[in-house]
């Protein structure tokens, strides 16, 4: 009895050891964003890299330009690339400015996988291996149709990153699903929040008709809802907004702000490093793009993700 059982866990043993996952020597992949160091919404991505390079047992650095600078940004793409890594994951905040630095590290042979800014078409061209992230304009119009539902006839669109296109494309977006031009409707609102919410108050005061208000993220909505908020207008003009935040949700459960697009960040993060490590380990890999978003949190289904706003979501 006393062989039998050893030898039971000899071969239990043997059989953990055969479904141990490989694992190539320090393996290290580098994530790459546009964000400014002041942008707090990224820290769900910074989340999702770490729990993945846990979960998977290898390196994730995270590297980002300290003010959002996209000449910067390729800079640091370029000096990713020169350190050999096993793979990059990068935002194509800006085409022109970095599918040169990202191209040239599909062709140095480093697996490139794209995320959040840029579209599907963007990643092919580049010769990543896949987008994963949310189509903007199309994010953009199912915004704008809540809102013509709403009964939104002319709107401010609050661009706190006016220089990265995909921003744009989220305002466009709102304004094809009106049927409006867009024109100046979006304002340069930049990133300090002071200088927002003075220049959102600024709008309303000279647009006394503007009954729809479209942020791209926290950066622009926490001022935003400062500025509803002096000027005695809280819940009464339709507000929309990209992303998530303790504020944010407190907002869609006060009504005054009626959704939260969702391109869920955590999946943005997560999912490259799990790819591309199975690419390193195994050599297989998805065959197609990932959208992660968009869907839209509002006053129905705030509870089931706001506790996680931040870290997860």
């Amino acid at each position: 009895m006393k062989k039998t059982f050893l030898a039971m866990a000899a071969a239990a043993l043997a059989l953990t050891s055969v479904a141990m996952p490989a694992q190539a020597e320090g393996e290290r992949y580098v994530l790459v964003s546009h964000a400014p160091d002041s942008d707090s919404w990224w820290n769900t991505i910074k989340n999702a890299i770490k729990v993945a390079g846990d979960q998977m047992d290898v390196t994730v650095e995270y590297l980002n330009p300290p003010t959002g600078d996209l000449a910067d940004m390729a800079r640091i793409i370029e000096q990713a690339t020169a350190s050999n890594p096993n793979g990059i994951i990068a935002t194509i905040a800006d085409y022109d400015v970095l599918s040169g630095p990202l191209s040239n590290a599909v062709a140095k042979g480093i697996p490139v996988i794209t995320i959040n800014s840029g579209s599907e078409e963007q990643s092919k061209a580049i010769g990543a291996l896949m987008h994963v992230g949310q189509p903007e304009h199309a994010a953009g119009m199912g915004a704008g149709e809540k809102a013509k539902a709403a009964g939104v006839t002319k709107f401010l669109c609050v661009n706190h990153y006016i220089t990265n296109p995909a921003s744009v494309e989220r305002c466009q977006g709102y304004a094809d699903a009106l049927g409006v031009e867009l024109g100046n409707q979006m304002i340069d609102s930049g990133q300090d929040p002071a200088e927002i919410k003075s220049k959102v108050m600024a709008y309303l005061q000279a647009n006394p008709d503007t009954n729809g208000i479209l942020t791209l993220g926290p950066t622009s909505a926490h001022p935003t809802l400062a500025a509803l908020e002096e000027m005695g207008k809280s819940g009464t003009i339709h507000f929309g907004t990209f992303d998530l935040s303790s504020e944010i949700a407190a907002a869609i459960k006060s009504d005054v702000i009626a959704f939260a697009i969702d391109q869920q960040p955590y999946l943005q993060g997560y999912l490259p490093v799990v790819i591309l490590t199975n690419l390193t380990r195994y050599g297989v890999v998805p065959g197609n793009s990932i959208n992660s978003g968009p869907g839209f949190v509002t006053k129905n289904n705030i509870g089931l993700v706001e506790k996680y706003a931040g870290e997860y979501r």
